[in-house]
This record gives structure tokens, C-alpha cells and sequence, in this order.
């Protein structure tokens, strides 16, 4: 006969009183860091609520805009069609300082900036410096083989204006450095909800963790908020790594957090190098080698030959320089003329040297190959958030994770909408956010540590850390009115 105590207690018989203090300290402490857990889990879905309901506005904008901005090349060649593309490939290309004479003559204003000869059914495209155009050029575009002018119009960095007003509109909505702040602060919070919606979708499904359960839409639901959380998460896991990578690219030219980047590039030297355009040494007043003919220009800066532009296009041919470039025209005498190419499709093209045109030889020379890898990384990373790295698919690869994002906050919303009590005595327009207080049961060196690691992110990423702390700050509002009413209640009820 067998004696068994009720009692919590007390051991089972042949078990000694150590090793069922031993069992009940393992409980203890299995049920402790599970509360732990817990606690963290409630603290990220408050923060994924928060971010998820206020910061969602500037990632619909910009998803919006940035979906419009996508296909601005198949938009270009609709609308600059004249301009972009020659009405017949006929022939050779005529002499690129012919190109550039024909493009003066149609423009006789402004200083000689830049010229991107033209190839196959693409013009050449000259462009004019005018003081009151700012950074924007007057671009001049020539037909290569005819050297007629086949339309003018003021680019920005050899964008078409549609293209540049599609840009501004993503970057700033027209409003210049304060519009700015939208899109950081899209970039700044896009990775946190991200990261944080992929945490909380992997911990709903941790008891039963299976693939489909984590990457397929839960259909067998019931129409509510349990399906809609369901295609907003799954949506989210599949497009996880391109909208980390849009956070992350888009962060490196933001105005706050992009200074900060460029700060770190120049702290570990992998800053883009550039070539070294100084002539030392070379006497003031140079007409160019004896195979430049022609007259200078009147408009060009003191003592520079627009007619070098073709021995100096040779010379970094010769040099190995293919493909689509742009030659950049010095301000005086004593500088360099630059060649760079200018190819973003993959591989990407960006070699550049220095041609003094007295002598049409190179003087200095920085290629692609020999940048520093953040510096690489940064190009391609660029060129990858504007859709030109790996051309067609790489736009259609945008669009996909622009109309996701949308879908995601659509989703999003809808769960907020969906989760509203309903019933006649705790009626509520929204649903309510998840519940405060969860920090307290977190281990207080837990707490320092993120208080830290936060505080770190808040100052690489100034407009994370201010909507951060503008959240804390309300929730706190919001939890002392509450508790005020709550204290009053009772007395008022009273009285």
C-alpha cells in the first residue's frame, strides 16, 4: 500500500526533501523567464501598435509616391520621346564639338557644364550652367548624327523634370527640407515594424511552428480580425528583406541620419573617392593640342577650349573607359576635364580619370573595382532604391514591395478597426492598444540595456528617437488621466 500526499509541499515517498526543493526552484524559475518572455512579447506589440497607428501615414505616402516614381524611365521615354531618342540612326556620329557648337547656338546663354555624348538612338545631351537655375541645368539635346537640336528642357543632374518632380514629390512633397522629415521618418520606423511584426507573427505561431503556418495566409479562418492579422503578417515575412533593404538605403541619403552615415564612411575612409582634377604647373591661357580648331567659347570659364571635348572624350576611350559617360567641363585652365561613366545597370559602371586637354592624356584615374566595399555597397544600394540596378525587374521588384506596404497598413487599420469592443456597454469607435505596464516585470538590467541600445539607435536616427519619446510621452499622459479617473470614480460615485 502506497501512501501519496495531497499536499504541494510535500516530497513523494522515496523522494528526498533536496531534490523536490531542487524541482520546485526549477518550476519557479521556468515560470519566472516565461513571464519574462511574456512581458517582452506585450511590450513589442504595444511599441508595433504605437508605430504601426501613427507612423503608418508616412509609409503610405511614401509607398505611394515611391510606386509612382518606379517606372519613371518607361514614363521618360512616353513624354521625351523627341528629346531622349533620334528620329534616325543614320551613319557615324559627327564630332562632338560640332554637337556642342549646335547646342550653343540654340542656347547662347549660360557656362558649359557637362556633356553625356549620345549612342545608338540616344542624344547627346549638353548641359548649360545659369545662376539662376541653382543645382538644375539647362540641357540642350542634340541629335549625334545630324547635330540638329532636337529639344531643350532643365534637368537636375540629367534628369528630365518629370523625372525630378516624381522624385521630389518621394523625398520631400514638394516642401523642400521640412517635407524631408516625412520620408526619414518612414525609413527611420519602417526596419523597427518590421523586425518587430516579424517577432510577434513568429511567437503566435511558436507552439505550432510550421513553415505554411508562418509563410501562408490562415484561410481556414473565420472572416475577422484573425484572418485579417493573418494576411498582414504573412505579407510582411515575404517581403521582409527588400523592405529592410528600402529602410536601409533610404536612410543612407536622409538628412539627419544621412549625415550620420557619411560621417561613419569618412571615419573608416570609405567615403567615394574621387579623381584629382588639379593641373600643376600648367601656364593660363592653353588653347588645347594642335588638332582643336574652332574658336573658344565666349561663355565657357576663363581659358577652356569647348573644341578639347572630342581629344579628350579619345583619350579616355583609349584608357579603357566604355560605355555611357559623362564629361565633366572645368571652370578654368589649370583643372582636369573628368570622364566618368555613368552605367547603374548591373554591372555597375563608375570608373572615372582626369584628361589634362593640352596634352589629351590622363593624369589621374579612380575606378569602380578599387572603392571601398561601404562605398560599393552604398552605390548599389542606391541605384537599387531607384529601380536601375538590374533594370525592368528590378522596377517591377519596387513595385511589388510598394503595393505590399500599402496593403500591410490597409491590413493594419483594419485589425485596429476590427478589434473595437462592440458590445452596448463598452461601445468604442477603435480598438483598444495592448496593455501597459509590461516593462516592470522585465529584469532591471534588461531594462538598462535597452534604454541604452534605444538611446544609441535615437541618435543615429534622430527622427526614430523624437517620434519615440513623443510616444512615451503621450502614453504616460494617457496612463496618469486614467488612473486619475480611475481614483476619483469610486468618491465621485458616492458623493
Amino acid at each position: 500500500m502506497s501512501v501519496k500526499s495531497e499536499a504541494p509541499g510535500l516530497p513523494e515517498p522515496g523522494e528526498s526533501i533536496t531534490e523536490r526543493q531542487v524541482e520546485t526552484g526549477t518550476e519557479a524559475l521556468t515560470a519566472r523567464s516565461m513571464q519574462q518572455t511574456s512581458c517582452f512579447g506585450a511590450l513589442m506589440a504595444r511599441l508595433h501598435f504605437y508605430a504601426g497607428v501613427l507612423v503608418a501615414p508616412f509609409l503610405l505616402v511614401a509607398a505611394v509616391t515611391g510606386l509612382l516614381y518606379t517606372f519613371t524611365p518607361q514614363l521618360d521615354s512616353l513624354v521625351y520621346e523627341k528629346e531622349l531618342t533620334v528620329a534616325h540612326v543614320t551613319g557615324s556620329p559627327r564630332a562632338l564639338a560640332a554637337q556642342v557648337a549646335a547646342a550653343r547656338e540654340a542656347h547662347p546663354e549660360g557656362t558649359l557644364a557637362a556633356v553625356r555624348p549620345g549612342s545608338g538612338d540616344a542624344t547627346t545631351q549638353v548641359d548649360f550652367a545659369l545662376p539662376e537655375l541653382g543645382e538644375k541645368a539647362h540641357t540642350v539635346y542634340v541629335d549625334p548624327y545630324t547635330g540638329r537640336v532636337r529639344g531643350q528642357l532643365t534637368t537636375w543632374y540629367g534628369s528630365t523634370p518629370l523625372k525630378t518632380w516624381l522624385d521630389d514629390l518621394h523625398r520631400n512633397l514638394h516642401l523642400g527640407t521640412v517635407g524631408r522629415y516625412y520620408s526619414e521618418i518612414a525609413a527611420s520606423w519602417l526596419w523597427v515594424l518590421v523586425l518587430g511584426g516579424l517577432v510577434l507573427w513568429w511567437r503566435r505561431q511558436r507552439r505550432s511552428l510550421t513553415a505554411r503556418r508562418l509563410l501562408l495566409p490562415d484561410l481556414a479562418a473565420k472572416k475577422g480580425v484573425r484572418r485579417t492579422r493573418s494576411w498582414h503578417a504573412v505579407t510582411g515575412v515575404w517581403l521582409a528583406i527588400g523592405l529592410l533593404a528600402l529602410s536601409a538605403t533610404g536612410l543612407t541619403w536622409s538628412r539627419f541620419a544621412g549625415d550620420h552615415f557619411t560621417q561613419a564612411l569618412d571615419t573608416l575612409r570609405s567615403h567615394t573617392p574621387a579623381v584629382s582634377t588639379s593641373l600643376s604647373g600648367t601656364s593660363n591661357g592653353a588653347t588645347g593640342s594642335h588638332h582643336h580648331s574652332g574658336p573658344a567659347d565666349a561663355h565657357t570659364a576663363r581659358g577652356v577650349d569647348p573644341m578639347a571635348i572630342d581629344g579628350v572624350l579619345d583619350a579616355a576611350r583609349r584608357d579603357g573607359l566604355s560605355g555611357p559617360v559623362s564629361i565633366g567641363v572645368p571652370q578654368d585652365d589649370t583643372t582636369a576635364w573628368t570622364v566618368s561613366q555613368t552605367r547603374n545597370l548591373w554591372p555597375v559602371g563608375r570608373d572615372s580619370v582626369a584628361v589634362d586637354a593640352t596634352t589629351d592624356k590622363v593624369v589621374d584615374r579612380v575606378d569602380f573595382a578599387d572603392w571601398p566595399v561601404l562605398a560599393k555597397l552604398t552605390r548599389w544600394g542606391i541605384n537599387a532604391h531607384m529601380g536601375t540596378l538590374f533594370g525592368l525587374a528590378n522596377q517591377i521588384v519596387l513595385a511589388v514591395l510598394a503595393i505590399g506596404l500599402i496593403c500591410m497598413i490597409f491590413w493594419g487599420y483594419r485589425m485596429w478597426w476590427q478589434r473595437r469592443p462592440t458590445r452596448s456597454d463598452r461601445r468604442a469607435l477603435l480598438g483598444t492598444p495592448p496593455a501597459r505596464g509590461a516593462w516592470r516585470e522585465i529584469p532591471s538590467w534588461a531594462v538598462v540595456a535597452g534604454v541604452l541600445a534605444v538611446a544609441a539607435v535615437g541618435w543615429a536616427l534622430p527622427l526614430f528617437g523624437i517620434p519615440l519619446a513623443a510616444f512615451l510621452a503621450a502614453d504616460l499622459v494617457v496612463g496618469a488621466v486614467r488612473r486619475s479617473r480611475t481614483a476619483t470614480g469610486p468618491t465621485a460615485e458616492s458623493g
